[in-house]
Formats: C-alpha cells, structure tokens, sequence
C-alpha cells in the first residue's frame, strides 16, 4: 500500500503557492482643468508578471496597462531603494501612451503620463485623503 501511495504522490507533486499581490492608488492633477485616475496593479513574482489598469474618474471603463521596465537604484546605501516602473497603456490594441511611477521606500516620488501621439507630459500627485478599497476603487466625490 505504502508503494502505491508513493508512486501517487510522485505523479502529483506539490503545487507552488504563489500569491499575486495588488495595489491601488489615486492621483490627480489640477494643472489646467482637474485629472483624476486609479491605478490599480497586479504581480505574480514567480510568474515574473506584473500588469493592471488605469481608471479614470470621469469613466467607467478601465485602460489596460503592461510593465514594460523596471529599474532598482541605490542613491544612498543608507536610504531605501529607488524604484522606477513604466507601464505602457494599451487602448484598442495599440499602445497610446506610457505610465511612469517613481518610488523610494513606500514613498512616491513622481507619477507621469507621456501621451504617445503628441508627447506631451502630465504629472500627477498621489492623494492619500480619497477613501479608496480594492474592491471599489477610488471614491472620487
């Protein structure tokens, strides 16, 4: 009996935990009129993936976005890492513009869009004072 439960288990091996992790954030913008958007991400580390979405307030539909780099620095061996993510955005299968978040420790240190038909930069401020869950998103008022 003990033989035919090792054979069992050898065809069976032990599946591999792995826990995608998320995370949301809001930012807005007030240059000219005012711009607000979720950011919501998901990763695999053992997959290596790592992908979400945009949201912004005045819709309802989500815009996918990608990872497509991610750079470590070490600016001071005392400080955090310095942690730079692109993102490109995906609309109707085309590559429309690109996402850049900066972070050093749990601290953001700039958020930016690149809009890839004209180039032009908008940044963005993160805002800590929005209620806001995974489940439903920024609460923007």
């Amino acid at each position: 009996m003990k033989k035919v439960i090792l054979l069992l288990v050898s065809f069976f091996p032990p599946m591999a935990h792995a826990e995608v992790s998320s995370e949301l954030l809001c930012f807005d913008s007030f240059q000219g009129s005012p711009v607000r958007f979720e950011l919501r991400t998901y990763s695999d580390v053992a997959s290596k993936w790592s992908g979400g979405f945009v949201k912004y307030a005045k819709s309802d539909k989500p815009i996918s976005i990608v990872l497509t780099d991610l750079q470590n620095e070490i600016l001071d061996p005392d400080a955090p890492w310095q942690v730079t993510r692109t993102w490109a955005e995906v609309f109707n299968g085309k590559v429309t513009g690109t996402y850049e978040l900066m972070t050093q420790g749990s601290q953001i240190v700039s958020m930016s869009y690149t809009k890839k038909s004209s180039g032009k930069i908008y940044s963005f401020g993160i805002n800590t004072n929005i209620d806001s869950s995974l489940e439903s998103g920024c609460k923007w008022e």
